[in-house]
């Protein structure tokens, strides 16, 4: 269980979002309105102190620049979106069970020690400060399963800060 609460913010819409195709480590822009969901973030009120990190994938680095400007983006590769291997670029109702492994791509299980590992490291180097982590809905949904719900939920909203808190054993997941 990650030592402090920690901010979990998936990218804005992409070209594949609203194309309805799968993306997984394939890098594709943000939209006009990717990017516009994005900037309305810097209006919002965020807590005094905050670091910041995000996926290495362009989508969520851009997603990280627009919204905390004047913020250092540290790039943690831990934090990119599941490899969907020979699903990438098909459209999203081809995707196949979660918890099968594409040919090429990367097991669910593996994922989520990925973010597990990711996510303790980072809220342990974070001390004093909330850690916002720019990241994709597999990240999130992997989080779910780790330490809220144990289910992956629904597909979690572009650009919308989730924040996470200590809660008994678990965490809760609720809007910043």
């Amino acid at each position: 269980m990650p030592a402090r609460d920690f901010c979990l913010v998936r990218h804005g819409e992409t070209t594949a979002n609203a194309g309805g195709i799968i993306a997984g480590i394939t890098d594709v822009p943000l939209t006009a309105l990717g990017r516009d969901q994005a900037r309305a973030l810097a209006g919002r009120a965020w807590p005094d102190a905050l670091t910041v990190y995000a996926s290495p994938l362009i989508r969520a680095r851009n997603t990280a620049r627009l919204a905390l400007p004047g913020h250092q983006i540290r790039v943690h590769p831990g934090l990119r979106e599941r490899d969907w291997g020979v699903f990438e670029g098909r459209p999203l109702s081809a995707q196949p069970n979660r918890d099968d492994t594409p040919d090429g791509g990367e097991a669910w299980p593996a994922m989520l020690h990925r973010v597990e590992a990711t996510i303790l490291a980072i809220c342990a180097a974070c001390s004093g400060t909330l850690p916002v982590l720019v990241c994709h809905s597999g990240v999130i949904r992997a989080t779910r399963v780790l330490w809220t719900t144990g289910d992956v939920g629904t597909r979690p909203p572009n650009a919308t800060p989730l924040l996470y808190c200590k809660a008994g054993p678990h965490l809760t997941e609720r809007p910043l």
